[in-house]
């Protein structure tokens, strides 16, 4: 699969564009046929996608490709098929009091063409989720993935081209500048994952065109654990969360707050967890997953580099390797603010463990920084649990849990502010994809002659009602 020229990507959008304006939108039978021939091709190439994701990471557990790549994304499109007659049924809306003689409702129309920019991280759901919102939805879809995930991007490639004609769905690559060249398209909406920083550019491409956007961030999403709670529990827990994809994961608990009664014993819980979960080790493991590439490896052993010179005790649980790019599990002790390591979304294997002595303390800690994409509460006080969800905004929350809250098809999944714009998944998403087209059809007597003689009387009787 080659890259694309700007020119390309014109044409791409020019011809699906003229097909959506003079084919129409299609019907319902025909999104559940094209819905069930993505997950069929997904199926039939699920050995091709898992094999694509080890190359392209270096080292990825096929057990975790399995998981949290593919399940997901069955599961999603099973949702769709499901819940998609629902979805598409006008909603039959009120009619004010002088126009009861007609009648109002909502039909959800397809928007036209839709752009979706994919990341490296989960580079099969990330980009086949959104892909099958859009069909869903009744659009034509541009599709670019990731230049980092060369492998996995050939195979979406192939499986686009065995189910979608061109002029409905196409799949395009390149580097940086064919991205840049990507978001300033006139699509119909943008849905981009991926940082905070490049979704601030895709955005202000897309305001050129005045297209609206779904932006799927990250930042960096707190845990908070509640005094005397289960330590254990919370370290099996954080450490699932933390080390699925070796912390390559946009909602991964970034930080974690503890009481300060408590820090020694999660420490000591998270080293038992941590391994209990890989007890194999790292390097080499069919378990473990590699930081995709040398310059994220070397971005993170900065992170911890510096926190260490800065006064961190550093606690590794394990051997590394610089040559595979693999980074065994690293958790920071006496953690102070303005370290690099609290400073951006650290999207690796690396926790940082901070104290505090009462929840309002906590929650100012959370609000003094940019809004995150997850926020985790593990504890059984609900007093406490409703005070932290009331007093802070983030994207969606897993209570004595962690990333749990994403696999659940029937919630919307976004963020807030830095951490993102709109949501998708589920319904969301197709609302997110559909324009709100409301309908009124006025019956055979005419409102408007309320307005006129004779009837002044029963107008003002009525406008007195309305306005009392």
């Amino acid at each position: 699969m080659s890259d694309v020229t700007p020119a390309d990507l014109h044409r791409i959008l020019d011809r699906q564009r003229a097909a959506f304006l003079n084919v129409g939108p299609p019907d319902l039978k025909q999104r559940r046929t094209d819905l069930r021939r993505l997950k069929a091709e997904i199926l039939k190439q699920r050995g091709d996608i898992v094999r694509a994701l080890k190359t392209d990471f270096g080292q990825r557990s096929e057990r975790e490709s399995a998981i949290v790549e593919l399940i997901p994304l069955v599961q999603s499109i099973n949702y769709m098929i499901s819940h998609l007659g629902r979805w598409m049924k006008p909603e039959r809306r009120h009619v004010s009091a002088y126009f009861q003689c007609g009648r109002a409702w909502v039909v959800r129309q397809p928007i036209g063409v839709v752009g979706i920019i994919a990341p490296w991280n989960y580079p099969v759901s990330l980009a086949l989720v959104p892909l099958a919102t859009a069909i869903a939805a009744g659009n034509r879809v541009m599709l670019k993935p990731s230049e980092f995930t060369s492998v996995t991007s050939a195979v979406i490639g192939e499986i686009v081209r065995t189910v979608f004609p061109p002029e409905q769905v196409s799949v395009v690559t390149g580097d940086g500048d064919v991205g840049a060249a990507f978001s300033s398209l006139p699509f119909d909406h943008i849905l981009f994952t991926g940082s905070t920083a490049v979704g601030k550019k895709v955005a202000e491409a897309a305001a050129r065109n005045l297209t609206p956007v779904t932006l799927e961030l990250g930042g960096k999403s707190p845990v908070v654990v509640e005094p005397g709670f289960s330590m254990g529990r919370v370290a099996d827990r954080v450490a699932f969360g933390k080390l699925t994809n070796a912390g390559q994961t946009c909602v991964a608990p970034d930080y974690v707050l503890v009481p300060e009664n408590d820090k020694d014993a999660f420490a000591k819980a998270w080293q038992e967890a941590v391994k209990k979960l890989h007890p194999g080790g790292y390097v080499g493991s069919p378990d473990y997953t590699a930081i995709l590439n040398q310059h994220h490896y070397e971005r993170l052993s900065g992170l911890i580099r510096d926190a260490e010179e800065h006064g961190a005790q550093i606690i590794r649980m394990g051997s590394d390797s610089a040559a595979s790019h693999v980074l065994a599990p690293v958790l920071i002790l006496n953690v102070k603010p303005e370290m690099a390591v609290m400073q951006e979304e650290i999207f690796g294997p690396v926790l940082p463990v901070l104290t505090y002595r009462n929840l309002d303390e906590a929650i100012a800690f959370i609000n003094a920084r940019p809004r995150p994409l997850a926020l985790y509460y593990f504890g059984d006080n609900r007093v406490d649990r409703d005070r932290l969800l009331k007093r802070t905004v983030s994207g969606n929350v897993t209570i004595n849990g962690t990333l749990m809250h994403y696999v659940q098809d029937d919630l919307p999944f976004g963020g807030v502010g830095d951490s993102g714009i709109g949501a998708y998944h589920g319904k969301e998403g197709f609302i997110a994809l559909t324009h709100a087209r409301g309908v009124y059809r006025q019956g055979r007597f005419n409102a408007a002659m309320l307005l006129k003689p004779p009837f002044g009387k029963l107008t003002d009787a009525i406008t007195n009602l309305i306005l009392r």
